[in-house]
């Protein structure tokens, strides 16, 4: 079955950086779109970042210039380089996935805590 393993969340203080990791594995079909989203305690999730199989790049405009997605395609990996953080970027980060079929999968989330 598909998972999706998430790791590098933490504890940063205001104007650090951090960088999250997410990799996909199980698909018999390929991901298509691979990306990352958050969401912060009584707030919706929100889409931070996507990337597409071509490397299109989508960033919310709260992030852009401050976070960088990027992918390995070998090795089925997304990451989010995030700086110049700000305490309102605290949040649960989740990685998601999309197959070429359309069928949509979430990893367990990583909680990102930036202290002012």
């Amino acid at each position: 079955q598909v998972q999706l393993v998430e790791s590098g969340g933490g504890l940063v203080q205001a104007g650090g950086s951090l960088r999250l990791s997410c990799a996909a594995s199980g698909s018999k079909f390929g991901f298509n779109i691979m990306g990352w989203y958050r969401q912060a305690p009584g707030k919706r999730r929100e889409l931070v970042a996507t990337i597409s199989s071509r490397a299109f790049t989508n960033l919310a405009d709260s992030v852009k210039g401050r976070f960088t997605i990027s992918r390995d395609y070998a090795v089925n990996t997304v990451y989010l380089q995030m700086a110049s953080l700000k305490p309102e970027d605290t949040a649960v980060y989740y990685c998601q996935a999309i197959e070429y079929i359309g069928t949509e999968y979430w990893g367990q989330g990583t909680q990102v805590t930036v202290s002012s």
